[in-house]
């Protein structure tokens, strides 16, 4: 009998490019079920659908109280999503548990069972949105708390990069292994440029504090030779933060935005252009040390890079010699950055991303999530904790 998993991830998984890159490999080594929000994803065998509107983490008057108290403990399942999870998941028992992110945690070790639990942090779950107060004071030391208690209990950790591991493993005492936002290489040959023009392009989440108006700002500012593409998609807001920036846009004939495209499809998509665009100020240490999707989707498209000064992605830029890195994370800082760029450049970082592509897609991290399946599943049951 194949083994059954279960993913646990508190995002609309079909739209989340982490968790779908993870199920293709679930699927190789078991039966999956799904619990989060949105509809069913490909290739698992059941979904169990909770409410997009039920909040995971513990946001009602009585949770904010204990959030603000300390009471941990008494929190850890309280979040609206995690008690329709906890009556979804009744009567049930899997051989390998998934917990995407620190806020499934408790709720992983609750329904275990003995079966073994891998958590995907994700990104540095203790500081995820410390640029808002309410985050700082009340859920920051959950999230410490969360961690401290149950990563060492937790038979796999991973994270994004190294140096958010290095943070895990010095705070909370564990190994925790590395798994990048990487994608499989897409085998596209780089886009020729286009006479008299840079195609500059960015896709991702229209969500407040990515910086997408340095962008739009600095491109109404250079020349004819440069055309701006946007693919984003639209945050919770109802689409206000999107309306904003096409109104920043303006009429400029050079700047386009389009619907968004399934990340799948991003590569295939974003090979029409010639430079990737981010600029993500360091508001946060996951900010700081961000190595996020789009750095992958754009080196599997063939595309050169600008990108503010972000640790891991500069570095990362500098060794395959893939584009530039502006000097701080200002437009006028990117706009400068842009304007020197000539034809050359830009075909010589194409070139240079179709030669890394290989080396920078999902194979070595595959082959990690693979060795924790297997090491888990090899555990099999152990004794009820």
């Amino acid at each position: 009998m194949a083994p059954r998993i279960l993913c646990i991830s508190f995002s609309d998984i079909s739209a989340d490019s982490r968790v779908l890159r993870q199920l293709r490999l679930l699927a190789e080594a078991g039966d999956v079920t799904t619990l989060g929000y949105g509809t069913k994803p490909s290739g698992v065998k059941e979904h169990l659908e909770i409410d997009s509107a039920l909040p995971s983490l513990p946001q009602t008057v009585s949770g904010v109280a204990r959030l603000a108290a300390r009471r941990h403990r008494s929190v850890e399942l309280a979040a609206p999503a995690v008690k329709a999870a906890l009556r979804l998941l009744e009567g049930r028992e899997f051989d390998v548990v998934i917990a995407n992110e620190a806020r499934a945690l408790p709720l992983a070790h609750w329904i275990s069972r003995g079966a073994p639990i891998w958590g995907d942090m994700h990104e540095w779950a203790p500081e995820e949105r410390t640029q808002l107060l309410s985050w700082r004071l009340l859920v920051a030391p959950h999230m410490r708390y969360v961690c401290r208690t149950y990563l060492p209990r937790t038979e796999a950790v991973t994270t994004v990069n190294q140096s958010i591991a290095d943070l895990y493993d010095a705070q909370f005492g564990l190994r925790t292994e590395v798994v990048r936002n990487s994608l499989p290489d897409a085998g596209l040959p780089p886009s020729a440029l286009a006479d008299g023009r840079i195609r500059l392009v960015h896709s991702g989440g229209a969500v407040p504090g990515r910086n997408i108006e340095s962008l739009i700002s600095a491109v109404r500012e250079l020349d004819e030779r440069f055309t701006l593409d946007l693919f984003l998609v639209e945050a919770r807001d109802g689409g206000k933060y999107l309306a904003k920036l096409k109104q920043l846009a303006g009429d400029s004939p050079r700047i386009s935005f389009h619907p968004p495209v399934a990340p799948a499809a991003l590569p295939a998509t974003l090979n029409a252009f010639d430079i990737g665009v981010y600029q993500l100020p360091p508001a946060t240490t996951n900010q700081r040390l961000a190595l996020p999707n789009k750095f992958f989707d754009f080196v599997q498209a063939r595309l050169g890079m600008v990108f503010g000064p972000s640790e891991e992605i500069a570095r990362l830029i500098r060794q395959h010699d893939l584009g530039r890195i502006t000097a701080d994370f200002g437009p006028e800082s990117l706009k400068e950055t842009l304007a020197a760029l000539t034809p050359d450049q830009v075909a010589g970082f194409k070139a240079n991303a179709h030669r890394a592509a290989p080396v920078l897609s999902s194979e070595a991290d595959e082959a990690v999530v693979r060795g924790i399946l297997r090491r888990l599943v090899e555990m099999g049951r152990t004794p009820v904790r």
